[in-house]
């Protein structure tokens, strides 16, 4: 599950105001009813737009298993990706010594 998370990182690993906004605007473009919510089939149909390779594995941001990712899941995601160095997110261990 960290690892994937990691990867996770790719695109949310921006500074500042610009970063929550990129985040958020991530957030929005796989949101795609606007529920506040991204469903396995909203995530399935639009995380290819993310440019993410690889992409994060939805189960393992769906903290709480209702098969659909919150915004404060969302969030913890995005923590959780950053608090790896850049030689974690290089890495090809499914581990890494040296997370915050």
């Amino acid at each position: 599950m960290t690892k994937t998370l990691v990867a996770f990182a790719s695109v949310l690993l921006l500074s500042g105001t610009a970063a929550m906004a990129a985040e958020w605007a991530a957030f929005k473009t796989l949101d795609t009813d606007g529920s506040g919510r991204i469903s396995r089939v909203e995530w399935e149909k639009n995380v290819g737009k993310l440019k993410l390779d690889p992409a994060p594995v939805f189960t393992a941001m769906d903290s709480n298993g209702d098969n659909g990712i919150d915004e404060e899941e969302w969030a913890a995601a995005e923590k959780l990706a950053q608090s790896y160095t850049a030689r974690c997110r290089e890495a090809s261990a499914s581990w890494c010594k040296d997370a915050k």
